[in-house]
């Protein structure tokens, strides 16, 4: 898990591609290679690109997955996180928590 961390942190996180590569190489247990092509397979540009802030702030934002400075109306917190699972075909333990939750009220 800390390398993981470490590894997606200097991606930028929030900011381009890291936080989604971590959480391939974190679930998949992909090496960082390889979690890097699936990412920029997913979201549709090269592997160059996820490290990109520009890019990945636009494609971000066209995807409603989230990113640091929101914009209104964008989604954010556990809702961008949904969709980054559906995206990245994940299963996120909040995720499916909150789903679970959201079920049991009806």
């Amino acid at each position: 898990m800390h390398l993981a961390h470490i590894m997606s942190c200097g991606l930028g996180g929030l900011r381009t591609a890291g936080d989604l590569v971590g959480w391939l190489q974190i679930t998949r247990r992909l090496k960082i290679d390889e979690a890097k092509k699936v990412a920029a397979e997913k979201l549709g540009i090269q592997v160059l690109d996820l490290a990109n802030e520009e890019v990945m702030r636009a494609r971000r934002e066209d995807l409603g997955l989230g990113t640091i400075t929101s914009v209104a109306g964008s989604p954010k917190g556990i809702r961008a996180k949904s969709r980054i699972a559906d995206l990245l075909g994940i299963r996120i333990n909040s995720v499916e928590l909150f789903k679970k939750h959201i079920n049991m009220s009806h």
